[in-house]
């Protein structure tokens, strides 16, 4: 089993910055892939962008070049630098992480772009 805790998120004024984190534990070597998805209300959950074994991180076009994900095997966290904030942007961001038992979900944390 994996556990995901998420941290950071909070209210933030359109065109600024904040930073998400999302902290591994459990089994946390069994990890290979680990991301983010979304869910704004009344919407379908979203990829935001997912880091594959070899480090490499897709995003969705979305939130390309706006969004960042930087990933730490030793510490297993995976954090999402997130610049040029949008009003569409606001959503319930979730950590997700793909082991070798299966896929695993964090509680998420709400992020707010709203002046």
């Amino acid at each position: 089993q994996v556990q995901l805790v998420e941290s950071g998120g909070g209210l933030v004024e359109p065109g600024g910055s904040l930073r998400v984190s999302c902290a591994a534990s459990g089994r946390a070597s069994s990890i290979y892939g680990m991301g983010w998805y979304r869910q704004a209300p009344g919407k379908q959950r979203e990829l935001v962008g997912v880091t594959v074994p070899d480090g490499t991180a897709n995003y969705a076009p979305s939130v390309s070049g706006r969004f960042t994900i930087s990933r730490d095997d030793y510490h297993h966290t995976v954090t999402l630098q997130m610049n040029s904030l949008r009003p569409e942007d606001t959503a319930t961001y979730c950590c997700v992480a793909d082991a070798t038992s299966g896929r695993y979900w964090g509680q998420g944390t709400q992020v707010t772009v709203s002046i």
